[in-house]
């Protein structure tokens, strides 16, 4: 396999025309703390058995936290809630503050209004170049609120407004 050498500002400007859901992936330290991250990776691995995965950077101070405990919630965030996702891009020790939240069936942060959240235990964590492909199993999921997802596109947020199922059906 050869290897091409590609400009990091061109590969993320091309893939940067794929929209991606935002999600929060978050847990608790020892002390019992809250951690997370925001993920724009977070996807369905495997129905059978249920899988998610997500793919965070290996200097993640936060996911190195989750990955001691073992279990995280995935909260997707709705449309209305970039201020939730910029607050989890500050420093450590400080992505909670003035963030309420309450504990997931697995004891992990659930964030309030979230479109749904998936608790899981972590199943693997690999390598993948300056990331980690995490998997999570599947332990328990709900869906919260009926609302559009928040988009990351183009270097800025936005949501998704989708087909009308039923206006479409009687057309």
């Amino acid at each position: 396999m050869s290897v091409t050498t590609l400009d990091p500002a061109t590969f993320r400007h091309v893939l940067g025309h794929h929209p991606t859901g935002v999600a929060v992936v978050a847990g608790l330290d020892p002390d019992g703390q809250p951690v997370g991250l925001t993920v724009g990776t977070f996807t369905s691995v495997s129905l059978d058995p249920p899988l998610v995965g997500f793919l965070p950077t290996r200097e993640s101070a936060s996911f190195a936290e989750i990955r001691k405990a073992g279990r995280f919630t995935v909260n997707v965030l709705a449309h209305d809630q970039e201020h939730i996702c910029r607050a989890l891009a500050r420093p450590a020790g400080t992505k909670f503050d003035g963030l309420d939240w309450t504990p997931s069936g697995n004891g992990c942060p659930l964030l309030p209004d979230v479109v749904c959240s998936i608790d899981c235990e972590l199943e693997s964590c690999t390598p993948a170049g300056d990331h980690y492909f995490v998997t999570g199993a599947v332990q328990d999921l709900r869906i919260h609120r009926s609302a559009a997802p928040l988009l990351f596109f183009r270097g800025g947020f936005g949501s998704f407004t989708g087909i009308d199922r039923e206006a479409t059906a009687t057309r």
